[in-house]
C-alpha cells in the first residue's frame, strides 16, 4: 500500500534519469539563480528590442495615418500609397524577425553563469573518422572557466540545440597548475645546463 500524499507533495513518477536530473537541479544551490539570470538577460533584450520596434511601427503609422471614413473606391484611388505602405510593413516585419534571430543567436553563445560571450572556438571531430572522433563539432569555452558549449558544425538532420557543460571552477586551476609544473621542469633544466663559473 502506497503512503498517502501530503498536500503539496508530488509523487515520484517518471524514469529514474528524469528524477535524478530534477533532483540534481533542485539540490544545486547555484543552478537556479544562474539560469534565472541567464533568462532574465534574454527577456531584457527582448523587451528592449520590442520597445524599439514598436516605436518604429508607431512612427510608420504616423507617416501613413488611416482615414476615419474611407470612400468605397479608396483602394483603387490610393493603390500606390497602399503598395508603399505594405512594402514598408514588410520591411518592418523582416527587421523584427532579424532582431529576434540576432538576439537568440547571441544568447545561445553566452556563458550561462557570467553572461559573457563564449570564446576560443575549437573544431573537434571529423567526417572521415567519425567512429574515432565523432561528428564535427565546435566547442566554445567561457573565458572564466564556467563551462563549455558544444555545437554541431553542420545541421543535417534537423536543429540540435548546443550542449552546455558546466565546470566546477577548477578548469583554470588545473590549467595553471600544469603550466606551473612545466615551468618548474623547464626552469630546473635551464639551471642545470647553465655554464659553470669558478
Amino acid at each position: 500500500m502506497a503512503p498517502p500524499l501530503i498536500f503539496g507533495q508530488m509523487p515520484k513518477i517518471g524514469p529514474p534519469c528524469a528524477r535524478a536530473a530534477n533532483r540534481g537541479t533542485l539540490e544545486t544551490g547555484n543552478a537556479i539563480p544562474t539560469s534565472m539570470r541567464y533568462w532574465a538577460y534574454f527577456a531584457a533584450k527582448l523587451v528592449v528590442a520590442a520597445a524599439a520596434l514598436c516605436a518604429l511601427l508607431w512612427a510608420i503609422a504616423g507617416i501613413w495615418p488611416a482615414e476615419a471614413h474611407p470612400p468605397p473606391i479608396a483602394p483603387l484611388r490610393d493603390a500606390p500609397g497602399i503598395l508603399v505602405y505594405s512594402i514598408v510593413l514588410l520591411g518592418w516585419f523582416r527587421l523584427c524577425a532579424g532582431a529576434l534571430a540576432a538576439i537568440v543567436f547571441d544568447q545561445v553563445r553566452r556563458c550561462r553563469v557570467c553572461l559573457r560571450r563564449l570564446r576560443m572556438p575549437v573544431e573537434t571531430g571529423s567526417w572521415g573518422s567519425m567512429l574515432l572522433s565523432g561528428r564535427p563539432r565546435i566547442e566554445y569555452i567561457c573565458p572564466y572557466g564556467h563551462g563549455t558549449l558544444k555545437a554541431d558544425e553542420l545541421q543535417i538532420y534537423g536543429i540540435r540545440m548546443p550542449e552546455w557543460t558546466a565546470h566546477d571552477g577548477g578548469l583554470w586551476e588545473e590549467l595553471s597548475a600544469s603550466a606551473e609544473e612545466s615551468d618548474k621542469e623547464s626552469g630546473a633544466g635551464h639551471l642545470g645546463a647553465g655554464p659553470r663559473t669558478t
